[in-house]
């Protein structure tokens, strides 16, 4: 019996266990990444063990949440973890240089290896044949410093993919409808697998887009073949030699299989408030836009943004609609500024923000009261955008650009019918490097610096064996993270406060519960 990809990759970093489904194994992780909404704490933990230096294949921090600087707290955090991952051998990745899972694509991810990460968007990863997981802080600073990570051995799902995309359809179109049949529940101590004749169609960033917004489906993880789309990407980065081959054996086994025709794909949306509840654009074309939000994680790479300029080109925003961009990396805004396509951007009337998560993570552009924002993110949760009352429609970069110019939801693939929109990636990316800072060699003095508002995590003591405590609150189902602990432009600064964030814990389902808890 042969080996799927998942099986393959786990199989050469197992430490702890066996493949059986649903035991549970631990693994080795080559590479991490932070970002500084998670990462203080992760390097408050990483501290706390007192191991000198990381122990994987490479580690990086990014600064790509907390950027939105109106008090001291954030660029306080950002001096800490430059300072704290200097001294231990980390990688940083400086504010401006773009969000962690674009730069990760770009400049670190390599096939056939393992990356834990804390965010839960690290799946990403899998577009570029890894195993990548989003985990806690505390499983990441265990990771740096050569832990292996556990997990419940998943199933393996498979997802072949026929055909090819027809214009305007782009590769958000095949996780919605993933979404659609496996709901947010669907992936659970799961792996989804890509594989089939329409692989080979899809970009590295396309394929990236599918395994970011596995994350929405509850998955393990998310993973495609590394082939020859995979080795052309590498070059055009100057990585060739980080290019290994991995593809499922024709004879291995899956717990279940799904197939997706993909010329048969239309345009679609996840709608209000949950990325499963996905409807064809078709059907919402009558619904009024005030907000469009292109970027994010899932969709902010090169070619998605050349696609969006060459739609808006010689046109206007419509003067109803706010129309923001924000880059996914300095690679992609240098390569749209030297070829002209910011330009087109701006002429249309697009406000580019910088290279981070910016309005994906509520940080800005929060939409007006009771406003229309379509969004070419992964989530689309209450209130997520700032806004409570606002509705949030989860869409391709195609079908955003064409609805700012029309002011409605619009279908992209008969406003686009008579116009080319096609994109050949580059054989050359512009590489530079130079706002990823090398950590010091071990011979060097680094002082750790730490600003007032961060505060040692609270020690506990080991979880009792039976607990009988009162319950407190009683949630409904589909609960998120966001639900547990809001994540705004407000809170977000105090994710190295645990003291002050625990007073708003669970505050979305019961604004009084810190006061009885």
């Amino acid at each position: 019996m042969g080996y799927t990809i998942t099986e393959k990759i786990i199989k050469d970093h197992l430490v702890v266990g066996d493949m059986v489904r649903g035991e549970e194994i631990g693994i080795r992780i080559d590479h991490t990444l932070t970002q500084d909404s998670t990462g203080t704490m992760a390097y408050l933990q990483f501290e706390a063990m007192e191991v000198p230096r990381v122990k994987t294949k490479r580690s990086v921090a990014y600064i790509d949440h907390n950027m939105l600087q109106t008090g001291p707290e954030n660029m306080d955090d950002h001096k800490y973890i430059q300072t704290v991952t200097k001294k231990h051998g980390i990688y940083f990745s400086k504010p401006g240089n773009g969000i962690c899972h674009q730069v990760n694509i770009e400049r670190f991810g390599v096939p056939g290896q393992t990356l834990l990460g804390s965010d839960s968007h690290t799946p990403t990863g899998g577009g570029i044949g890894m195993i990548a997981i989003g985990a806690g802080g505390l499983d990441v600073a265990v990771a740096m410093a050569g832990g292996e990570y556990y997990i419940t051995m998943p199933e393996i799902v498979k997802v072949e993919l026929k055909g090819a995309l027809k214009k305007g359809v782009a590769s958000k179109e095949i996780i919605l409808e993933v979404l659609k049949r496996c709901t947010v529940k669907g992936g659970i101590n799961r792996v989804f697998e890509y594989v089939g004749e329409g692989v080979k169609t899809l970009t590295v960033p396309e394929r990236a887009t599918v395994t970011n917004m596995g994350a929405e489906l509850g998955a393990t993880t998310s993973v495609f073949p590394s082939d020859e789309v995979t080795k052309d990407f590498l070059k055009s980065q100057a990585r060739e030699e980080d290019f290994v081959e991995i593809a499922a054996d024709a004879d291995a086994v899956y717990d279940e299989e799904i197939t997706v025709n993909l010329d048969e794909l239309k345009p679609m949306a996840g709608c209000p408030h949950s990325p499963d509840n996905v409807e064809y654009i078709k059907d919402l074309e009558d619904i009024t836009v005030d907000q469009i939000a292109i970027g994010s994680c899932t969709n902010s790479s090169f070619m998605d943004l050349m696609k969006v300029a060459k739609i808006v080109k010689g046109k206007t925003v419509k003067e109803s609609v706010s129309l923001v961009i924000a880059p996914g990396s300095k690679q992609v805004l240098n390569m749209l500024a030297e070829n002209g396509a910011l330009a087109d951007l701006i002429d249309a009337g697009a406000r580019i923000l910088e290279c981070g998560c910016g309005p994906c993570i509520g940080m800005g552009q929060s939409p007006n009261t009771k406003g229309v924002s379509l969004r070419t993110f992964n989530r689309n949760f209450k209130g997520r955008s700032g806004t409570v009352d606002a509705d949030v429609y989860i869409v391709s970069p195609e079908t955003a650009a064409v609805s700012a110019i029309t002011g409605h939801i619009t279908d992209p693939t008969e406003y686009l019918e008579d116009m080319s929109i096609w994109i050949k990636e580059p054989e050359q990316f512009r590489v530079n490097d130079n706002m990823i800072v090398a950590p010091a060699s071990e011979d060097v003095e680094v002082e750790v610096i730490k600003g007032p508002n961060i505060k040692p995590f609270p020690e506990t003591g080991e979880l009792a064996k039976d607990i009988d405590k009162k319950v407190l609150i009683k949630v409904e189902d589909n609960i998120t993270t966001d639900h547990i602990m809001p994540s705004n432009a407000k809170l977000l600064p105090y994710r190295s406060n645990i003291p002050y964030l625990s007073d708003y814990c669970l505050t979305p389902c019961d604004a009084d519960f810190p006061k009885h808890a």
